[in-house]
């Protein structure tokens, strides 16, 4: 079995949103050469949330600078029209929002007829009752520890009653992705998740490679 089937692995996402874009493919491979496990690529259209970020073209820039997984989620209103570029493009693993005005079950299942592993997401304000239509059609549920958007925003430590209350019964991946930090890692990891977002934590970090042995330990 994989690390990438294993739901009880330790596994850290520096997130791109964090990172410098004027060097980022040196940026990428920094934290590659660090001993992270994917790269987690925020994208956003200005609708579902307010803030416009980066599309396919910039993912398979991504994908040209690294060997890791790419964990790409996107926080757009209608994903079924664009997970095919993004697969084309690179994106490993494609994570869309319960709340999206599409079709869910369909763009899910489309995802992993394109060969990539679905994942589900939800804003804080949702009722985790809102993915159980969806739960065995996906490899990952990410859990929003923040207000998706914007990076750089305080951990919201309610959040990871959602994080107790799925691992009761799912047993695929459990992401969080938000405040992750050495303040806040433990504590995601004690609920149950073992995929971790961190952007400023990782990229703000002098040394990253110790930031990341850090929350690795951290999270054990």
């Amino acid at each position: 079995m994989t690390k990438w089937h294993q739901a009880d692995r330790v596994l850290i996402a520096p997130s791109i949103l964090s990172a410098n874009f004027s060097k980022l493919a040196a940026e990428i491979q920094e934290v590659e050469q660090a001993g992270c496990d994917l790269i987690h690529v925020d994208v956003m259209d200005g609708h579902f949330v307010p803030n416009l970020t980066i599309g396919p073209v910039v993912v398979s820039a991504v994908r040209q600078s690294t060997k890791l997984p790419l964990d790409v989620h996107l926080m757009i209103d209608d994903p079924g029209q664009y997970v095919e570029e993004f697969r084309k493009a690179g994106a490993d693993w494609l994570t869309i929002h319960v709340e999206i005005k599409g079709d869910v079950a369909g763009t899910l299942k489309k995802i992993r007829q394109l060969g990539a592993k679905p994942g589900i997401s939800l804003r804080p304000k949702t009722n985790l009752s809102a993915l159980k239509p969806y739960l065995s059609l996906v490899d990952l549920v990410l859990v929003m520890t923040v207000e998706p958007g914007f990076g750089g925003q305080a951990f919201m430590p309610d959040m990871l009653a959602k994080v107790k209350e799925l691992k009761k019964g799912y047993k695929g991946h459990i992401s969080v992705d938000g405040g992750i930090a050495a303040a806040t890692i433990r504590q995601a990891r004690k609920a149950g998740a073992n995929l971790f977002v961190a952007g400023s934590a990782i990229f703000g970090a002098t040394d990253r490679k110790k930031q990341i042995d850090e929350l690795r330990r951290l999270a054990g």
